[in-house]
């Protein structure tokens, strides 16, 4: 693992030397231990605190496909560390996506298993969020330059359209069984922004415009035309019909996957697509819900006393969950950062450097990884224990759209 120096935290955060290296410091953190050489795929499952594998079994289909993301985009970065550079971030992403074909893929009925140990499938159900992130992953492959992975790509996209995609919604339904047969009547807004964010990659990667417009639909079908009847802001939860739930895991409102509340952390993430997408398509209401989704996690979510946001928030703005994670910020810092470039407006700026300045208080170890998850007070939680599916893939992408915004 590379150490964190105090100058690195002393410069400016739009500085792309300091950004770069905050990438290379996370994939230290993982690489080379990650690489499972011998059953093939990734190991996710480290210890935050001290870097050491706490179980070698499980492999995430999520995890699996974040990791060649993050290869290929610091491929493409042409990020160098201690322990490596483009070549072997490359190979390296090649290998995920090798183990996500030959292990998470089932040849007979399609799809990708959602839960491995090892190579055999625990959890064999076909999830549109896990789509979307093998979608994602051929992407950025495509765009690193991983050799023969953009039809790969082609067909994943093809294969969502095709199996999750609601022609009557334009939206993402949710988890099907491995004869793609539905599991539930639950519809999710989760699942389409990252369906929404691996048709823009997709895009970006191959100019392809039915990508964007399936991303730009999916976009609007959430931020306008749901977001309607809640007064702006985004609800997690329908029915089959697209309908608001707002009962939906009232009684459990800490549910790992699924909380009940708004979350101010899923507004911030949509504040940086937006703008994304209007780096490509003229239209007004890109970046004005973007400024409004920002808005709104910032004045309700923002712990004020002691930084970071809550977790999830009631209609009123109050705390529901009050827990902080690390990717709400990361996703914040580049929201920050997409807004800063996409208007000029000093504020989002101030917002940045904010959002850093409290990552790098609270969220960073020494050795450059994030922490997942904190309490309020912003003491540490440990969140080992199962499958992990957060190899830093969000500080990573903070640190990417601070590049774009600012380099």
């Amino acid at each position: 693992m590379t150490e964190r120096t105090l100058d690195d935290e002393k410069v400016a955060h739009d500085d792309s030397g300091a950004l770069r290296r905050r990438i290379g410091r996370i994939l230290d953190f993982y690489y080379p231990d990650c690489i499972d050489s011998e059953r093939g795929g990734y190991v996710a499952q480290f210890d935050e605190r001290t870097g050491a594998v706490y179980d070698s079994g499980p492999r995430h289909l999520v995890a699996t496909c974040r990791f060649a993301a993050n290869f290929s985009l610091a491929a493409r970065l042409g990020i160098e560390t201690d322990e490596g550079g483009p070549g072997e971030w490359r190979e390296a992403a090649a290998h995920g996506l090798e183990f996500l074909e030959s292990a998470h893929r089932d040849p007979e009925r399609g799809g990708y298993h959602w839960l491995l140990d090892g190579t055999e499938p625990v959890d064999e159900r076909r999830s549109p969020y896990g789509h979307a992130f093998v979608l994602l992953a051929y992407a950025r492959a495509t765009e690193a330059g991983v050799d023969g992975v953009e039809s790969r790509l082609h067909e994943v996209a093809d294969l969502v359209e095709e199996r999750f995609v609601e022609e009557d919604h334009g939206l993402l339904r949710s988890e099907l069984d491995a004869d793609w047969e539905p599991v539930e009547p639950y519809r999710g807004q989760n699942a389409n922004m990252h369906g929404c964010e691996a048709f823009l990659a997709a895009y970006e990667a191959t100019g392809r415009d039915r990508y964007l417009d399936r991303a730009l639909g999916v976009a609007r079908g959430i931020t306008v035309d749901l977001a309607a009847e809640t007064d702006g802001l985004l609800w997690e939860h329908f029915t089959a019909e697209w309908s608001h739930d707002m009962g939906y895991n009232e009684d459990d409102p800490a549910h790992q996957f699924r909380p009940w509340g708004y979350q101010p952390g899923h507004h911030l993430e949509w504040a940086k697509l937006l703008p994304g997408l209007a780096r490509h398509r003229d239209a007004d209401w890109l970046l004005s819900r973007a400024e409004e989704l920002f808005e709104a996690a910032v004045e309700t979510g923002w712990d004020e006393e002691y930084g970071g946001f809550y977790y999830t928030v009631d209609a009123d703005g109050e705390p529901v969950v009050d827990d902080k994670y690390g990717w709400p910020v990361a996703e914040g810092i580049g929201a920050a950062a997409a807004l800063a470039a996409a208007t000029g407006d000093d504020r989002y700026r101030e917002w940045y450097d904010r959002q850093w300045e409290y990552a790098a208080d609270h969220l960073v170890n020494d050795a450059g990884n994030w922490y997942s998850k904190l309490t309020r007070e912003n003491e540490y939680v440990d969140t080992s224990g199962g499958p992990a599916v957060e190899p830093g893939y969000h500080p990573i992408g903070a640190c990417y759209e601070g590049l774009r915004a600012f380099d």
